[in-house]
């Protein structure tokens, strides 16, 4: 039986690689839950809205109900203060939270508390926790607990480091020296018995909003980072995926940044060689043994924007036509294939309808397509398509704007060109 797994919250960029990594898995089974609506909603095929932020008198009230009702296994934090949070409260919610102790998550979010930590074992940056301490400029300035690049500045001078402050009221933050050099992200994997398992270092080319957006592998200052990673496993003792960030000084060195106790958002780059942190965190914290053996190809992670689509349209047939739509090119759009088969998982009638000039049957046979459909309308003469379409609920696709007003001015039915299928499609993560 699978172990059902709550994720929390489910919208952030690391539920959502938590939900590419585990979606197709024999093992687990997912539940997304949210205290706002975003994201999460369209991807997580289960889905819980409403619940309390984390610092919520209620929220481990609410999640406690959520676990006995739900027969939730384990919680799968994917933001590093609920990680704190959840940790702290571990026997009470009655179920594993997957992930580091509450030691090192609480150490973890809290810059200030890192540096102190780890100074005497790992190249830290000169910082300071009040402006009265910093000594040199330009000085970079960062939420002492917080992620990505939200609410930091460079400061050339105390006046502007002031003015910056002002500007950020009700914030604690930490002054560290500026590193002006390139920066590194290390995931990495300890297991339930503080193995350091694997940690991989990759160069963030281009980050967007905190997240590296294009990332490639590095073997640059290999040994350096090898003993960073060491050293923090050893004082921290984390659990299952984390990762740490290193960034080189004015002399080239590279010295730390932050540690976080979860996966991070790009560590799908070594998913990509065989490497899947939210599987292997999920195992170890049922106390699974696990082993890591990447491939050895090289990977280049290119992250855009992309779409999920909700439409409310209820239909029991689709029709699809075949040439310049399912046939593009004398190329098979892989796409609708897609499309076709999810129809088929939710019970929806598929029929091709065609004018294909050779023998659909041949071609279809040719092309390995042979099988897919519930019927197959071939259509000889002149008559329009929608003298074929009998189905009450049914949507019609066909590249063709002629034939899809055709049958939309017959029928009233929604039509949808190739390009639209991927608003049919259901989301995926």
């Amino acid at each position: 039986m699978k172990k059902k797994l709550l994720v929390f919250p489910c919208g952030s960029e690391v539920a959502l690689e938590i939900h590419r990594s585990l979606r197709f898995s024999a093992h687990f089974e997912l539940v997304g839950a949210s205290s706002v609506d975003d994201h999460g909603k369209f991807v997580f095929e289960k889905y819980i809205g409403g619940i309390p932020f984390h610092n919520h008198p209620d929220f481990i009230s609410v999640v406690k109900g959520i676990v006995q009702r739900e027969q939730v296994d384990a919680i799968f934090p994917a933001m590093d203060a609920v990680a704190t949070t959840l940790k702290s409260n571990e026997s009470t919610l009655g179920c594993v939270v997957i992930g580091s102790g509450a030691d090192t998550t609480a150490v973890c979010s809290s810059k200030s508390a890192t540096y102190s930590r780890l100074s005497d074992c790992i190249p830290c940056p000169a910082w300071a926790n009040e402006l009265s301490r910093v000594e040199q400029y330009p000085v970079f300035i960062k939420p002492d607990e917080g992620y990505g690049s939200r609410n930091v500045g460079i400061a050339n001078s105390r006046e502007s480091a002031e003015k910056f402050l002002q500007d950020h009221p009700g914030t604690s933050f930490v002054f560290c020296e500026y590193l002006p050099g390139e920066e590194f992200t290390v995931d990495c994997f300890s297991s339930s018995k503080g193995e350091l398992l694997f940690h991989g270092a990759r160069k963030r080319a281009r980050v967007s909003n905190g997240i590296s957006v294009n990332t490639v592998e590095s073997s640059k200052h290999k040994e350096a980072i090898y003993k960073a990673a060491m050293a923090i496993n050893d004082r921290l003792q984390p659990r299952g995926a984390w990762f740490f960030q290193m960034k080189e000084n004015k002399d080239g060195d590279p010295v730390l940044l932050e540690v976080a106790a979860r996966l991070g958002g790009s560590s799908s780059y070594f998913r990509a060689k065989g490497v899947n942190f939210a599987l292997l965190s999920a195992f170890d914290a049922f106390d699974i043994s696990v082993k890591v053996e990447p491939n050895t190809y090289d990977v280049e992670l290119d992250r855009a924007l992309g779409s999920r689509y909700r439409i409310d349209l209820t239909y029991d047939t689709v029709f699809i036509d075949f040439d310049d739509c399912l046939l593009l090119d004398n190329k098979v759009n892989t796409e609708l294939v897609k499309y076709i088969f999810q129809a088929r998982n939710q019970g929806v009638a598929v029929v091709l309808i065609t004018r294909h000039e050779k023998d659909i049957f041949q071609t279809l046979k040719e092309y390995r397509l042979e099988g897919m459909f519930d019927q197959v309308i071939h259509i000889k003469d002149k008559r329009p398509k929608s003298e074929f379409i009998t189905k009450k609920h049914s949507i019609f696709i066909d590249d063709s704007f002629a034939e899809r007003a055709e049958v939309k001015r017959t029928h009233g039915i929604p039509v949808f060109s190739p390009d639209m299928v991927e608003m049919l499609m259901i989301s995926e993560g």
